[in-house]
């Protein structure tokens, strides 16, 4: 008996970060992983930037996936070596950010591979790049650039010497602009 509950302990656990099925349409996944619409929207009502923002720059990050971290480099080609950064999680966040979110936002509890501290982390990052920088919270292009560069390395403009990053923070843009249609869309047909 005892062997069955430890089974079904962790195949729970191990469904709860399988990534949406289609994570490029947002009512899609908001109905597949129904507590994260609250989440997001907890998040929103919390820092002010919009759900179809949270969502694009989730998506860019880590794709949805609980435990993301980047691909490690590989020496000589065959050996695996080191990450070439802390970034982890949904929100793909470094443990120098995150532990100033923690500090900051007083989530000591929160985890990077919880969807919804994720997305209050994103949040969190987004409103002070709205502070410290003035990009407005529904600017998805550059609080992408800022988040992914840091707010110093957004003033100084290190992402014009990145095409690949200004590239994915187009994306981001267009995926945030198709994630609020299809927001509007599946409330408006909620509704009736």
């Amino acid at each position: 008996m005892r062997k069955i509950i430890l089974f079904l302990l962790f195949a729970l656990v191990g469904c709860a970060a399988i990534p949406p099925k289609n994570s490029d349409n947002i009512c899609s996944t908001f109905r597949e992983k129904y507590d994260w619409y609250g989440n997001a929207s907890t998040a929103y009502q919390k820092w002010g930037v919009p759900i179809p923002v949270l969502m694009a720059i989730m998506h860019q990050e880590s794709h949805f996936v609980a435990d993301a971290k980047p691909p490690r480099t590989w020496l000589l080609g065959m050996i695996p070596w080191f990450r070439p950064s802390s970034a982890y999680g949904y929100a793909q966040a470094l443990d120098t950010t995150w532990d100033d979110y923690l500090d900051s936002a007083g989530r000591w509890g929160a985890d990077r591979d919880e969807f919804a501290d994720a997305a209050d982390f994103i949040g969190w990052y987004n409103y002070l790049s709205n502070k410290r920088l003035g990009i407005a919270k529904t600017d998805a292009k550059n609080l992408y650039l800022a988040y992914h560069e840091g707010h110093n390395g957004y003033r100084k403009k290190r992402y014009l010497h990145k095409k690949w990053l200004m590239q994915s923070a187009a994306t981001v843009a267009k995926r945030a602009a198709l994630f609020h249609n299809q927001l509007a869309a599946c409330q408006l047909a909620d509704k009736r």
